[in-house]
Parts: C-alpha cells; structure tokens; sequence
C-alpha cells in the first residue's frame, strides 16, 4: 500500500520531506532498538532467528510510552479541568447566544478568558502534548517500515540500522514468521498469525475507545449528533485497519499491537482512577472512594461517613435549639418590662 519492492514510499514526495525533518527521533530510535536487542541477547536471547528483535520493538513501544507518559498526565489532567469548567463556559455561551454584534462577541472572549484565567486552565493543554507525541510513533512506523529496504540495499542505513544489522533483523523468525513478511508474502500458518495479530490490535483499539466514549464521557455530552459520532469512529478506525493491516510488516504489526494494548491498560487506568468529571466513571469512582474511606474508618474505629454526616446534622439542629432559646430568653425582660 504504502511501499513495494524497490521504492520506499515514506521517503517521497511530501512523506519525503517530512521525515528528513524528523530525521534525528528515527535515529535516536534506531539505537534504542539496538540496544535492547544487546540487552536481550546478554540475558539469554540468541541473535538471529529468535524472539529478540521482536521483543527489541516491543521494549521499545514501552519506553517511547514511558517517555511520554508524563506528558499524557498533564493532558489528562488539562482535559479534566476543561470539563470542569464546561458549565461556566456553557452559561457564558448561552449569555451571548443571539448577540452577533462585535461587542457583545468581544465580551463573551472576554469573559471566556477570565473564566480559564481565574481557574488555571489553559485550552491548548490538551492538544499540545498530542502534537507531541504524534510525531514520536509516527517515526517508530517510519523506522520498522523502512528495514526491509534497508536489508535490501534499496534505502541508505538509518542511524544504528546499517545493511547488515537490518539484514539481520529482517531474517528474525516469531512464530515461525519471518518479522519483515506481510500478509501477501508469508504462507500458510504465517498468514494465520497475522491475521491474529491483526484482529487483536483492532479489538485493542476498539475497546480503548468504545471504553472511554461509553464511560468517560460527561453524560451532558452523552447525547446528539456529536456523541453519535464519535461512537461511530470508535467503530470505523478499527475496521480501517483490518483491511490496511495485511500490507504491514509484521514487525510493524508488533508495533501496534503492543502500542494498542498499552493505549487500552492507559484508558482502563484513566477512566477508573482520573475520570471525567461528571461521567458514569467519575460517579463510579466517587461510590468506590465513598467506600474505601468507610472501611478505613471501620478499621480505625471512627464512624462511617453517614454516621458522621448524621451527628454534624443533629449538632446542627442542637445548635439552632440553644440559639433559639437563647434569643427568646433575652427578649423576656424586655417584655417584662413593657407590662410594668
């Protein structure tokens, strides 16, 4: 699809110049890769055929994820205070529904900026560190889809690929497999499992995604047009790559199952314990904190949250009674005095 035998398509035309750009990630990555594949072979792996450079691409999904994890909780929790704020923002939108006037558009910026000012919010939280990381496996794609080129001597060595180590790694057998083929040139059982491979890395994304829209959705947003679509991507995304998967090296197949399956624990992760406010997930939390902090005070003794909430509501009320009987027993010598 994107390649065939002599021209590596990734390195033409507008992909060309894109990926020069992105030059010095493809060969940071190069280097990771092989020093995981001597980290594996150290601790018993074999070179050649084996599992090695299958789990080097593997190890390398994992720490390319590791490095942009940090940058994954700070949009996450960007993302939280923008739903947070969606009510605010809802109400001033609402004020200024029918006024087209400039003035009345500048006061509704205006007011908008104030309400993420005052909150510490910012609206491009949430896509910058996407713009990030976008580039970072796009480049972990460029560099698997470009060994078979390499071995073959129909692409210049990338970084720590030269010919003879893409070579190598293009003969790694997994599953009995060899981890350049493709569904169109493997046989047989291969063919199998790269359909397995193939089937596992949409389920991955397809549950990552049904999840997170089911789930981890404010449920004002759980309704119209807009909800119905993004049910359906959590659909059509997956199905893409059904058909897109079989011209995929398999080591490239590796790649996104693994990197699937991490972006699936990452949303089981998120929608439990940092969950939109105001989602079926968030209201599921607060039940389970609710809870947890029950038993923790039944371990130690102290009463259960109802127990106190009812004992603050009766002083309360006690308090109410004394301040009552208080006013009324200082205004008793004033109407003492006004019989005399």
């Amino acid at each position: 699809m994107f390649q065939n035998n002599d021209t590596f398509t990734f390195d033409t035309g507008i992909y060309g110049f894109f990926y020069k750009i992105l030059y010095p990630i493809e060969w940071l990555m190069t280097y990771i890769m092989t020093y995981c594949h001597k980290f594996l072979t150290l601790i018993g792996f074999h070179k050649g055929p084996g599992v090695a450079w299958a789990l080097s691409v593997v190890m390398l999904v994992l720490v390319v994820n590791l490095c942009v994890l940090p940058l994954f909780i700070k949009q996450l929790r960007s993302m939280q205070k923008m739903q947070a704020l969606q009510p605010k923002l809802m109400k001033i939108q609402n004020k200024y529904r029918n006024k087209k006037d400039p003035a009345s558009r500048e006061a509704m910026s205006r007011e908008t900026m104030k309400v993420y000012q005052d909150n510490h919010a910012n609206p491009m939280g949430s896509c910058l560190p996407a713009l990030v990381q976008g580039p970072v496996f796009m480049t972990m794609f460029y560099v698997l889809s470009a060994v078979p080129f390499i071995a073959r001597g129909k692409r210049a060595p990338l970084g720590a690929f030269n010919r003879q180590v893409a070579r190598e790694f293009e003969e790694t057998t997994f599953f009995g497999l060899r981890i350049s083929d493709n569904f169109m040139s493997a046989q047989g059982a291969g063919r199998i499992v790269i359909v397995v491979f193939i089937v596992l890395m949409c389920l991955a994304m397809f549950y990552s995604q049904f999840h997170n829209v089911r789930r981890n959705m404010p449920r004002s947003a759980m309704q119209g047009q807009q909800y119905k679509m993004q049910q359906m991507m959590a659909f059509i995304f997956p199905v893409m790559y059904i058909f897109s998967g079989i011209y995929f090296p398999f080591a490239v197949l590796i790649y996104w199952l693994t990197n699937n399956l991490w972006n699936l624990g990452r949303t089981l992760f998120q929608v439990r314990h940092m969950p939109t406010p105001g989602s079926p997930a968030a209201e599921s939390k607060e039940e389970r904190d609710h809870h947890r902090e029950n038993a923790r005070r039944k371990r130690q003794g102290l009463p259960s949250l109802e127990e106190e909430q009812l004992m603050e509501a009766k002083r309360l009320e006690e308090e109410a009674r004394n301040n009552k009987n208080v006013s009324h027993q200082r205004s008793q010598p004033h109407r003492k005095r006004r019989g005399r």
